[in-house]
C-alpha cells in the first residue's frame, strides 16, 4: 500500500483547507484510514479516522480538538480519503500524515509522506 497526501498550505485563522490521501497498491486490504498531525516540538497526535464498513456505512472518529470543524470522508472510486478542515486555528498548524490500517484493530501500518498546514493568526 502506498499513500500520497496532498492539499496542505498556508491559511488565515478561520479559513478552510482540504487534505487528500490517495491509496494505491493493495488498497483493497485497507480497513481504516486516518489523519494524524504533528506540531512543532510535539508528538504526533490523532486527528480523525474513517473505518470502512461496507455493509453498515463507514464509521468516523474525531479528536475532541477537531470535532465539529473537521470532516473525514472517502471516495471509493478514487481510493481517496479527504479531510475537510474548517474554522482553522493557529493550534491546527502541523504536518498532517495519513495512515492506513490493513489489520482490523491493529496499528496504522502504512503512512504517507506528510503535508504541512500552517494557520496564521
Amino acid at each position: 500500500v502506498q499513500l500520497q497526501a496532498s492539499g496542505g498550505g498556508l491559511v488565515q485563522t478561520g479559513g478552510s483547507l482540504r487534505l487528500s490521501c490517495a491509496a494505491t497498491g493493495r488498497s483493497f486490504s485497507i480497513y481504516s484510514m486516518a489523519w494524524f498531525r504533528q506540531a512543532p516540538g510535539k508528538e504526533r497526535e490523532f486527528a480523525a479516522s474513517i473505518e470502512f464498513l461496507s455493509r453498515v456505512g463507514d464509521s468516523t472518529n474525531y479528536a475532541d480538538s477537531v470535532k465539529g470543524r473537521f470532516t473525514i470522508s472517502r471516495d471509493n472510486a478514487k481510493n481517496t480519503v479527504t479531510l475537510q478542515m474548517n474554522s482553522l486555528k493557529p493550534d491546527d498548524t502541523a504536518i498532517y500524515y495519513c495512515g492506513a490500517q490493513t489489520v482490523r484493530g491493529g496499528p496504522y501500518n502504512y503512512w504517507g509522506q506528510g503535508t504541512l498546514v500552517t494557520v496564521s493568526s
